[in-house]
């Protein structure tokens, strides 16, 4: 391994005319997210939020792909334990503007006041989804795809799926995904609301850039006070994520069996026939 490998980061930012985008830099592994690309993704949104000059982000996937989870390898090795013992939400969590805190996936929890728009291009699975959804638009590769994959090895929603999904989509509609955990081509989602934008494959980003620098010339104080006033109030959405976390002891209970059948190969691929 060269040295530039080994210490190339796993997120890099880039901004731009007032636009950040944010890139996850694991196509080794997909993009799945471990504990040190979690913090890594919490810590680059929070200094989006903090910077001044940059006024809307684009979250992308480098390689090809966006997101495919998090990272199944590193759970079922327990090496994720002291992460997500990080993470328990105290009872009296009622804001995630003025108190902000990182979630499994990373910023999951975070409220901004800034727009976020994904760049999606191949996988947006499991957390992946949940991190797409996290987002404010979604501009989707016409090859890529979504899905509740983590459905198949017992790993619950827990960076706010159950909350903004039923939101985008409507009750019934993810539903449909949250129990199934099928796979949501580009096109299904464009059609049901997921997909804000449908692009060529590789113009992903292209295309979520340009809708940010049009953001850009708006003006911004008029456009913010509009984007948090369509947001779910903060306190509700704490609730909301207070209530979905309780869901994180079944992963002790079914997610590391599940995850380390996914690390003895099982499911690659989306291959789930031999699960």
């Amino acid at each position: 391994m060269s040295g530039t490998e080994k210490f190339k980061p796993l997120v890099e930012t880039n901004q731009q005319d007032g636009v950040m985008t944010v890139t996850i830099c694991r196509p080794e592994h997909r993009n799945a997210v471990n504990p040190e690309t979690a913090r890594a993704l919490y810590a680059a949104f929070l200094q989006f939020e903090a910077d001044e000059a940059a006024k809307v982000a684009v979250l992308t996937g480098e390689g090809g792909y966006f997101c495919a989870g998090f990272d199944l390898k590193a759970a079922g090795a327990g090496n994720s334990d002291d992460w997500l013992a990080e993470l328990d939400i105290e009872a009296h969590w009622r804001d995630p503007v003025t108190d902000p805190r990182p979630g499994p996936m990373g910023p999951s929890r975070l409220m901004l006041s800034k727009p976020v728009i994904a760049a999606i291009e191949g996988p947006a699975v499991a957390g992946g989804m949940e991190l797409a959804a996290w987002c404010n638009m979604r501009i989707m590769a016409e090859d890529a795809f979504a899905g509740v994959f983590c459905r198949r090895w017992g790993v619950p929603l827990i960076d706010g799926g159950t909350v903004r999904l039923p939101q985008i989509l409507g009750q019934g509609r993810a539903n449909d995904l949250i129990l199934t955990g099928r796979k949501l081509p580009a096109e299904e989602a464009y059609r049901i609301g997921f997909a804000d934008r449908i692009c060529p494959s590789g113009e992903a980003l292209d295309m979520a850039k340009g809708i940010a620098h049009e953001i850009t010339r708006f003006p911004q104080a008029c456009m913010r006070a509009d984007h948090l006033s369509a947001q779910m109030p903060s306190q509700d959405l704490a609730e909301a994520l207070r209530r979905e976390w309780r869901s994180a002891k079944t992963f002790l209970a079914e997610g590391r069996a599940g995850a380390q059948r996914f690390a003895s190969g099982l499911g690659r691929s989306g291959d789930f026939s031999r699960i």
